[in-house]
């Protein structure tokens, strides 16, 4: 089936180090097993009501990544099982995955997301409203959290020079934060930013998870 060979010719292309989460957002479970059977591990959902309906169906060494914006209200559904949530934009959020976690007792890995596009749609934090939060106490209390690094969405453009510059400004606001706050971290080392049309780009510019659907599974149905 085209998605094994898939999976196969971008495992070829893309560096050892960099993560493929294949993006299963509207696919149906049997697509997610032909991936899975290919040796696919980690995958990656927008929404948690398609998270939570599909986690069950499928087997229990699936590494499930939330990508898309996350409701602190929704938490509660995933905290027992999600590997790592990628859109964390505020301080509220944090603390929820925080309560969540100790709940379900784990320690939830993380990653911050920053605005990189000029769209005011896209979520995330300006970078002195990230340095606010990496320094407040409030941040310093959330110990069922583990922040692990950032995300970053670029804008939706065939401008490719513009895009470059949005993953590499996450980049150098990446290498800031990791040497003010995280200097002495081995945790703190991921940058999850490429999607389907530009991951290429964002592994130039260092990216170490790139989140990417369509050219694993094709075109999606609406």
């Amino acid at each position: 089936m085209r998605i094994h060979e898939n999976i196969r010719k971008l495992r070829a292309e893309i560096p050892d180090h960099v993560m493929i989460i294949a993006v299963s957002k509207r696919k149906p479970v049997d697509d997610i097993m032909v991936a899975y059977e290919a040796g696919h591990r980690v995958f990656g959902e927008n929404r948690v009501q398609e998270l939570v309906e599909k986690q069950p169906l499928l087997p229990g060494d699936i590494q499930w990544h939330m990508i898309g914006h996350l409701q602190t209200n929704k938490v509660k559904y995933i905290a027992g099982f999600v590997d790592m949530i990628h859109s964390v934009d505020s301080l509220k959020l944090a603390r929820a995955i925080d309560q969540e976690a100790h709940k379900n007792d784990r320690v939830i890995p993380v990653l911050l997301q920053v605005h990189i596009a000029e769209e005011e749609s896209k979520f995330g934090f300006s970078e002195s409203a990230l340095n606010s939060l990496l320094i407040s106490k409030e941040l310093s209390f959330l110990q069922n959290i583990r922040i692990d690094g950032l995300m970053g969405m670029a804008t939706f453009t065939e401008d490719m020079k513009k895009v470059r510059s949005e993953f590499r400004y996450l980049r150098e606001v990446f290498s800031r934060v990791k040497n003010a706050y995280f200097a002495g971290s081995d945790n703190f080392r991921q940058i999850s930013m490429g999607m389907s049309g530009d991951y290429a780009i964002a592994i130039e510019e260092g990216s170490t998870m790139i989140r990417v659907g369509t050219v694993i599974f094709g075109a999606r149905t609406y």
